[in-house]
């Protein structure tokens, strides 16, 4: 994909500008440090993500890249340069107000090797203002640069709807997980599916894909395989997230705490389904602890199950199965751009 980070990054100075120019609400000195430190912690994610294979691998699937796409090789021109790079603001920002409210209901000690922001002493729970400061720049922004677009209600309702769809998974993955609901007996490729199809498929795969839609001029109702495909990958990056942060190589510093946390991932649904009843004993007993040696135990039997080479298997099936399923598709555009998204995260090491 073109890397068009540099339009970008102009785009997301001239969004943060308006932000302290907003006459809804006057900035005072300190509060705009503290804004733009926000913004300027945002834009440093946005540029490692791109410059590091192993950053958040849907904001390498910006809006402008998928336009470009649907744009079939025509040259795009300022205005749709700084409308797509203004939606992916807005994607960007909706992702930071989740995962700064995720963090602090998770109470993670790190994201992608580095300390949660909330963990600062400086941040605190102020973190969650933050989230929410940057969640309302999205209406604010598409009320100022898309108001006149035949789609603008459309992405009123697009960006509306995730959000509601995102909060609505959350919540599920959060209760089961609660210390008085821990039941390992509740968890089911079902339940596993549901919880990523709203938590995480919506506003990293279809999101950015749906803006660009919007923005050529087609109706989402028209595209419902595509969504459907979109949210199929979005499953299966966080399968192989969740896999890799088990079985991946130490020495990356990559480490889940799935099993420590009593997640229900992918990994351990497959373990009950595969488990004899002394191994189901076994997992009952040590998941969800917080020992070193009971998440050593359930380690040991993910290999006695070979959710390696079940996962390996699932991969490939799944890709097949996606590369059908986008052949099928009508437009030869949507075709090129989804196989494109694909090959991103097929076999994806990290």
């Amino acid at each position: 994909m073109r890397d068009f980070r540099s339009k970008f990054l102009d785009v997301f100075q001239v969004l943060k500008s308006e932000l302290f120019d907003d006459p809804a609400f006057e900035l005072i000195d300190f509060s705009r440090q503290w804004v733009d430190n926000t913004f300027t912690l945002e834009l440093k994610n946005y540029i490692e993500d791109h410059q590091n294979p192993g950053g958040t691998l849907n904001r390498r699937f910006s809006v402008l890249d998928c336009y470009k796409f649907l744009k079939e090789g025509k040259e795009l021109t300022d205005d749709e340069l700084f409308l797509a790079s203004a939606l992916q603001c807005c994607i960007n920002w909706l992702q930071a107000f989740f995962l700064e409210l995720d963090d602090i209901l998770d109470k993670p000690h790190t994201r992608q090797d580095q300390d949660c922001w909330f963990k600062d002493p400086k941040v605190c729970m102020f973190a969650a203002n933050n989230g929410v400061i940057l969640r309302q720049r999205i209406p604010r922004v598409l009320r100022k640069h898309f108001r006149d677009k035949k789609y603008y209600v459309d992405l009123l309702h697009l960006f509306d709807q995730v959000e509601f769809q995102t909060a609505g998974g959350q919540m599920n993955n959060l209760l089961i997980t609660l210390e008085d609901e821990k039941d390992l007996s509740k968890y089911s490729s079902d339940l596993y599916g549901r919880i990523v199809h709203y938590k995480t498929a919506n506003y990293s795969f279809y999101l950015p894909v749906a803006c660009a839609l919007l923005m050529s001029g087609e109706k989402l109702e028209d595209h419902l395989d595509t969504k459907s495909i979109l949210m199929d990958m979005g499953k299966y990056l966080q399968v192989q997230i969740e896999y890799h942060d088990c079985f991946g190589d130490p020495q990356s510093g990559k480490t889940g705490t799935d099993i420590e946390d009593f997640k229900c991932s992918w990994l351990v649904v497959k373990a009950l389904e595969l488990c004899n009843d002394e191994q189901k004993k076994v997992l009952y007993e040590n998941y969800g602890k917080q020992d070193p040696v009971c998440v050593a135990t359930v380690k040991q039997l993910y290999n006695e199950l070979n959710l390696q080479g079940v996962f390996a298997e699932y991969e490939c099936q799944n890709y097949e199965s996606l590369i059908i399923s986008i052949e099928a598709c009508p437009s030869a555009a949507v075709q090129v751009l989804l196989k494109s998204l694909l090959a991103e995260v097929y076999k994806r090491q990290n």
